[in-house]
């Protein structure tokens, strides 16, 4: 049962250090059943060269564990928070990729200073604000960092769609998407935009952002009704 939801899990957390976004075995992806309210996760700290499908932990939207042997993924909630608020989404991504997590850890936002980045986003790369020492060490770590997530898009009335990443401060990036395999591409162009803006503001640190029209240009031809990028029906 749910062999196909571990399989996509199981391929998705696969490609995250295939795609230089992983180190050691931080980082995580996770892919959801909406009709049966299951998703699948990696299991916590399982090598990412010795991990197979059958090892994806489900969990269902009560936060219980309905399969597997191994326990879930230490960001099991994070991940269940943004499912449970995120009602579109049908995979979740984090990692600790080097530049997108060296904005977090400064508590920086992605600047958008091009259309690489406005291919993706309707804007920056938003940050969350610090989490409080009673959210950090009251016993429910990780569903607090869904919260403070979940916050920050309500606060700036943000549509995860036009925005489909976010850095928790101190900490790295998630991604998501309608898929998890979308969730990966988006957090594989999360890494580079943040490389990029790194190399621009080297060489021009006062580097303004993209102009409206332009970056209204490169988002809307992928995204939205007007869409014209990429193949009908693809």
């Amino acid at each position: 049962m749910f062999t196909e939801l571990k399989r996509e899990a199981y391929e998705a957390n696969l490609s995250l250090p295939r795609h230089g976004l992983i180190n050691l075995t931080f980082g995580n992806a996770s892919a959801i059943d909406r009709a049966q309210g299951i998703f699948a996760i990696k299991p916590s700290g399982v090598a990412y060269a010795g991990l197979k499908p059958a090892d994806m932990v489900l969990i269902d939207l009560d936060g219980k564990q309905v399969q597997g042997s191994l326990r879930p993924s230490s960001d099991t909630p994070t991940h269940r928070r943004l499912f449970l608020a995120f009602s579109e989404i049908g995979g979740v991504v984090h990692t600790h990729s080097s530049h997108a997590t060296a904005f977090a850890q400064a508590g920086r936002e992605i600047p958008i200073f091009g259309t690489t980045h406005a291919d993706y986003f309707s804007g920056n790369v938003p940050v969350t604000r610090k989490m409080t020492s009673a959210e950090i060490g009251g016993g429910a770590y990780e569903w607090e960092t869904g919260n403070v997530i979940v916050e920050l898009f309500a606060q700036r009335s943000l549509n995860p769609a036009d925005y489909p990443a976010v850095l928790v401060n101190r900490h790295a990036p998630f991604t998501w998407g309608n898929t998890v395999a979308k969730a990966v591409e988006v957090a594989v162009a999360t890494e580079c935009i943040a490389h990029l803006a790194l190399m621009s503001l080297q060489l021009e640190p006062e580097l303004s952002t993209i102009e409206p029209e332009l970056l209204n240009k490169h988002f809307k031809r992928k995204h939205g009704p007007g869409a014209y990028y990429g193949q009908s029906g693809c």
